[in-house]
């Protein structure tokens, strides 16, 4: 059966710089666009060894893939006007050699990543419509909305605690909060089946 695109845009693709170093992880349409321009070439690891492929090269080999029934159970796919291609997992920056310092973005769903979408109160793993963001020092009172006051809570312990302190509210966190050192969603992938390719080139 043939491997359906329904949510190939969804991924994300590692971008190297020149000397391939990891330096981004972008969506696949920026990898695309990247590729059609010229400015990127798909790196492919096959039998141990570093293939390059231009957007040209990298279609052909997709639609042999294709008629050889050669996809990869984790491999993902999209059709263009005329063609199908297979969503790279890396590509590499063919001008860019430059090593940007990694910076953690703040935001909701870094920190659900970060506390691995456990309520930190009672420890039980939900889905991200079932988790809201709690300030362990309440905003009310001076609490700062930063990585080192706010955990992941289910809605039922964020109303229980409410404006108090978890000292207050009889709760004990599961861990205390804290800036990660890598990007969340850069460590939540790493440790899937679909961007195990990564690790290779990451230290």
């Amino acid at each position: 059966m043939k491997p359906g695109p329904s949510s190939a845009m969804q991924c994300n693709v590692l971008a190297l710089n020149r000397v391939y170093l990891a330096i981004h992880v972008i969506t696949v349409r920026r990898a695309f666009s990247l590729l059609w321009k010229g400015m990127a070439e798909v790196i492919n690891i096959e039998e141990g060894a570093y293939m390059a492929y231009d957007f040209e090269s990298w279609r052909e080999i997709s639609e042999l893939r294709l008629e050889m029934k050669e996809w990869g159970d984790d491999a993902d796919w999209i059709c263009a006007v005329n063609f199908p291609i297979q969503v790279p997992r890396v590509v590499r920056l063919l001008d860019y050699d430059r090593i940007p310092k990694e910076t953690v973005k703040f935001s909701r769903r870094n920190v659900f990543l970060r506390d691995e979408n456990h309520c930190q109160y009672c420890r039980r793993h939900f889905s991200a419509q079932k988790l809201s963001i709690d300030h362990v020092m309440p905003r009310s009172r001076g609490g700062p909305t930063t990585w080192e006051n706010v955990v992941t809570a289910c809605l039922r312990c964020n109303v229980r605690k409410g404006g108090r302190t978890p000292r207050e509210a009889g709760m004990l966190l599961d861990r205390h909060p804290a800036k990660p050192k890598r990007n969340p969603v850069f460590v939540h992938q790493l440790n899937s089946e679909k961007y195990e390719c990564w690790r290779n080139f990451v230290r």
